[in-house]
């Protein structure tokens, strides 16, 4: 992707632009203009066509857009009773307020995890590598640990890993083990909506806690509850070449 800072004068597309400002991926940000949510130089444009040179101003929501402006990759240990949104016409608590007024940049969560679940939550404002790592050929695998309201038996494991249907969705776990008598640990590549829980219902228990621990190479470690840290630019090259 063209980065406006080292192309002179060369125009760029609107949803390129977007990208690397980290608003999102170039295939929402294209929703994004179509809505006519984005201003250049004062104007809505709703064409896709549209191109934007450096020194033009663009506004996403009324609020400047700088594809000069820091990108940003945070870890965050997402609380049990956070949502995964930007907004909730409910008021209950988001994730990302946990990083207000902490982080300047516009970030947004990669993907999501469930309400009541907690763990490992990636922010980021570089949109290209959001969209590769939430898209199902991306084969970015998460891990899980889970604690159930009884005991498990061991067909459970064994089954979730060889592939069982609930309700008529196939559920595939990349591997399932067990790590106590009503605790296990999964691993998932492409994560359906409360996999693990409908699972688990499936075989007659409820999940007490899940809690994500992995997301390809970035681990959760001992992150408290709440706290967030930027990834280190090892950890950048890893997830980007996982």
């Amino acid at each position: 992707m063209p980065d406006p800072s080292s192309t002179g004068d060369a125009p760029i597309r609107l949803q390129a632009y977007l990208a690397h400002a980290g608003v999102a991926s170039r295939r929402a940000a294209e929703r994004i203009i179509l809505d006519g949510r984005v201003a250049v130089n004062g104007a809505v444009v709703r064409e896709l066509g549209t191109k934007v040179l450096p020194g033009d101003r663009v506004e996403l929501d009324g609020r400047p857009v700088s594809a000069e402006e820091r990108t940003r990759y945070i870890l965050l240990n997402k609380p049990a009773g956070y949502l995964c949104s930007m907004s909730d016409p409910e008021g209950r608590p988001l994730a990302a307020d946990l990083l207000k007024g902490r982080v300047p940049e516009r970030v947004y969560n990669v993907g999501r995890l469930d309400q009541w679940s907690s763990g490992l939550l990636l922010f980021t404002n570089d949109g290209e590598l959001a969209s590769r790592l939430i898209h199902p050929s991306g084969g970015i695998d998460k891990e899980y640990e889970f604690l159930a309201d009884g005991p498990i038996e061991d067909e459970f494991f064994a089954s979730f890993a060889r592939g069982l249907t609930v309700d008529g969705v196939r559920y595939t776990a990349a591997s399932a083990e067990r790590t106590g008598p009503c605790s296990g640990k999964i691993v998932l590549v492409e994560g359906k909506n409360r996999e693990i829980r409908r699972v688990l219902e499936a075989a007659g228990r409820r999940v007490k806690v899940l809690r994500r621990v992995r997301i390809g190479p970035l681990r959760l470690g001992e992150l408290g509850e709440g706290e967030f840290r930027d990834l280190s630019r090892v950890e950048i090259e890893a997830l980007k070449n996982y």
